[in-house]
């Protein structure tokens, strides 16, 4: 069986927010026993991972991710559309759209200190859809 839900969510600029309940909710929802979900951001200034949501870790990834892409760097990208945030789709691309976890006895299985968080790079506030496929019995 297959089942596709949505999660919209509204970020601000460069915020993290810790999804794992809404995902949980989705897959209790849908009766499947096991499987697996793969959680899905559109578009390309939004990334999902998996980290343990806590406030130093909250300040040490964008730190680091600081150091692999810097908001100050002189990307073509913002030359070629006139805007600021090429940093944005570089760190996107670096951590990825879309994380797959696998579904056991009707729960995520994700380790104790470990969440699902959607990270938006964009430069401003943003709207996104959270897509959220289901496969399992």
């Amino acid at each position: 069986m297959i089942i596709t839900k949505t999660i919209k969510i509204k970020a601000k600029e460069g915020e993290y927010l810790d999804i794992t309940e809404q995902v949980q909710n989705c897959v209790s929802d849908s009766k499947l026993k096991n499987g697996a979900v793969t959680v899905f951001v559109v578009g390309s200034t939004g990334a999902v991972s998996t980290i343990e949501y806590e406030p130093g870790l909250l300040k040490d990834v964008p730190g680091a991710l600081e150091k692999l892409a810097p908001s100050n760097e002189d990307y073509e990208h913002n030359k070629t559309w006139g805007c600021d945030n090429g940093y944005s789709h570089v760190r996107a691309t670096l951590l990825g759209p879309s994380l797959t976890v696998p579904i056991v006895d009707e729960k995520l299985t994700l380790g104790t200190w470990q969440q699902i968080v959607f990270m938006n790079f964009d430069t401003r506030d943003r709207e996104r859809e959270i897509v959220l496929q289901m496969m399992g019995e």
